[in-house]
């Protein structure tokens, strides 16, 4: 008893190489690489420029419409992640154009999406029978399995940042999707309905909760931004994040979408944060100011519009000179329901 097995390396291997057509694998021989001490992931820190994409949407939308398209989208695919169609390991990302007098079509999908507006003089996106207006800097939410469309009746083009939980559901292997048929689906709600009747601190008398993702699908950024401004006058400001607020399902307070998170915050003039890291890989957009992102040692400078990913449980740091504002977006929601989320504050 108590004895060790002894057996040369040629013996392992041509055990391992008999069991394989049998479907078995010796766990051992994988532990390491698949119960890691750390998060390791292939996902690598990069920044995409805003004028670069934009530049390849427009030669983009000289040979293809976005109803031929059905949508007219560059995929921000992680150089870490080449072939997946993904920005992160378990999430999505996209810049979207509709030029002027265009449809995107209507179809609705498994996977919910977030619209982050970057451009828009009277774009509009219809989600679950509302119509909503785009205006820069808006947050706006496709829950999974609603009907939605796309159109722009302005005379300039309408982009927006699109970001999916398209590897989670590939993943689960739970994705459906189909189309209407119909360039636009049928409106059965005034505008402004969603965000009268669960936006103001208030709920219908009777109204039930069926859906994990907010009822409010457009969050305006006129009004977010005017929240982060009224918050500064306390002069409250984390030494990690500066002035940090996420978007809120208004019924129970949650996270506004069950498999995003979504962020927006402020950093004033000048301010650097203290070192930060978190295992939900996250998304970063520039809206306002410019700044640098240093993540592991490796600067990455953005400016409005730009877009930045940091990979799980990299240290990250910020810093402006000038006030900025950064909406944000990871896998967060996900990984605390699974009980997985870790952060840690350097320098404290």
């Amino acid at each position: 008893m108590g004895s060790q097995p002894s057996a040369d390396t040629a013996t392992r291997d041509a055990f391992y190489q008999e069991i394989e057509p049998e479907n078995l694998r010796a766990l051992w021989s994988v532990m390491a690489g698949i119960i890691t001490p750390e998060p390791k992931s292939p996902c690598v820190a990069f920044k995409w420029t805003y004028e670069a994409v934009r530049a390849r949407l427009m030669e983009a939308a000289e040979f293809i419409t976005a109803k031929e398209a059905e949508r007219r989208v560059l995929i921000l695919e992680n150089p870490g992640l080449k072939g997946t169609s993904k920005v992160t390991t378990s999430l999505y990302c996209g810049v979207q154009l509709v030029m002027p007098g265009e449809v995107a079509p209507a179809h609705r999908h498994s996977q919910s999406a977030l619209r982050f507006v970057l451009e828009a003089k009277g774009g509009h996106t219809a989600v679950g029978g509302e119509k909503t207006e785009m205006h820069f800097g808006d947050f706006i939410i496709t829950p999974n399995w609603e009907w939605h469309d796309h159109g722009n009746t302005s005379d300039t083009p309408v982009l927006w940042l699109d970001g999916l939980d398209i590897p989670i559901v590939q993943f689960l292997d739970a994705s459906f999707a189909e189309a209407l048929g119909e360039d636009e689906q049928p409106l059965s709600k005034p505008e402004g309905d969603s965000l009268a009747r669960f936006g103001t601190n208030m709920l219908p008398v009777g109204f039930e909760k069926t859906t994990p993702t907010s009822p409010v699908f457009n969050y305006p950024y006129e009004r977010s931004r005017e929240a982060l401004e009224s918050l500064r006058a306390r002069d409250d400001w984390d030494p990690w994040h500066g002035l940090k607020m996420r978007y809120v399902n208004p019924l129970d307070g949650g996270w506004a979408m069950p498999t995003i998170g979504t962020c927006l915050q402020l950093l004033p003039k000048g301010f650097v944060t203290r070192p930060y890291r978190s295992t939900d890989a996250t998304v970063f957009v520039g809206v306002e100011g410019c700044g640098s992102i240093r993540i592991d040692g490796e600067s990455f400078t953005w400016a409005p519009r730009d877009v930045v990913v940091v990979p799980s449980w990299r240290e990250v740091v910020h810093e402006v000179a000038e006030d900025a504002v950064l909406f944000s977006y990871s896998d967060r929601p996900v990984q605390e329901k699974l009980g997985l989320w870790r952060e840690r504050r350097g320098n404290q």
